[in-house]
């Protein structure tokens, strides 16, 4: 809670300075933690009913609404391909989180056909990503039923997260640049330019699309407005401590499923699927979407709940 009334009083701060407009970061705060302390709760009560009935819903998002592709309306609840993927990634992590905490075998593997489909259902949609994403949860859930320490597999997946938002600042500093799209370079740069203009506060939540540079001017915010990196949206309208703020998260959320009193595949199941969209936010807008904020908060709720009743899931 002190990390996350940081991150919320951050943003505060840097719209006082420059004007900016802080109600997407608050609402984003608001969402983690509504979604944590129902996680913790329902996860308490059902360990694996609750994980499974989320399973459910993200799948069922994308299906039936048609909305979620690439280039439709930023109105909507979501709008990316990024945001896609992460719901049928938190999906699937549900749907296996559910699976080992189910004491029946048939119970498990009628989960963990839940979950394969939720990966074919990212085929279906259209969204490549979401199926890569979907499928990587689900195989790293069944390597973790063969692993007694959770240590090394929770700095495994630190590691996973780190590499990518290395090299899409690599990327934005200029190097390694073929293997994107020019608009997307373009953002991704204005982004860096807008970081070493306020490296302490940036230029302001909210603010980017007033200073950027990329994309034809008629695309507005659907495309252009924000770019489409979390770490160097931090970077660029909260500056330094705004990126310290949103790493300090993640690694409080791999810290509490590190310290979980739930089984070791449980915690690095669900640790795999947040993994998985902290490698997509940090090449999209994966988190500038409520409902994906809220999904993770109740993920990571359901991993680190303690059942009533005593954890069922130990392999």
């Amino acid at each position: 809670m002190i990390l996350l009334g940081a991150c919320a009083a951050w943003s505060l701060i840097t719209a006082a300075a420059h004007e900016g407009r802080p109600e997407g970061v608050l609402l984003a705060v608001l969402a983690l933690a509504a979604g944590h302390a129902a996680g913790r709760i329902s996860g308490s009560l059902l360990p694996v009913a609750a994980p499974a009935a989320g399973a459910v819903a993200g799948a069922a998002l994308p299906l039936v609404m048609p909305d979620l592709s690439p280039g439709a309306r930023y109105a909507v609840p979501f709008g990316h391909a990024g945001a896609t993927a992460a719901v049928l990634a938190l999906a699937t992590g549900a749907a296996c989180c559910a699976a080992w905490s189910a004491r029946r075998p048939a119970t498990r593997a009628l989960l963990r056909l839940l979950a394969a489909g939720i990966a074919l259902t990212g085929a279906v949609t259209g969204s490549a990503a979401g199926c890569a994403a979907s499928a990587a949860v689900l195989l790293c859930s069944l390597a973790a039923g063969a692993m007694p320490y959770r240590g090394a597999g929770v700095a495994g997946l630190a590691l996973a997260a780190a590499v990518p938002v290395a090299a899409v600042c690599t990327v934005a500093a200029d190097a390694l640049s073929g293997r994107f799209t020019a608009s997307r370079l373009g953002l991704w740069r204005d982004a860096a330019r807008l970081a070493g203009r306020d490296t302490l506060l940036g230029v302001g939540p909210g603010r980017f699309a007033e200073f950027t540079a990329a994309g034809p001017r008629g695309a507005g915010l659907l495309a252009y407005g924000r770019p489409h990196s979390a770490p160097l949206q931090q970077a660029a309208e909260q500056g330094l401590i705004g990126v310290l703020l949103l790493i300090a998260v993640h690694g409080w959320i791999l810290h509490a499923l590190w310290r979980s009193p739930r089984s070791t595949p449980v915690a690095l199941t669900a640790g795999a699927a947040l993994t998985a969209l902290a490698v997509l936010a940090a090449v999209g807008n994966a988190l500038s979407f409520a409902t994906v904020t809220a999904g993770a908060g109740l993920l990571a709720g359901w991993a680190t709940a303690r059942p009533w009743a005593g954890d069922g899931g130990e392999p």
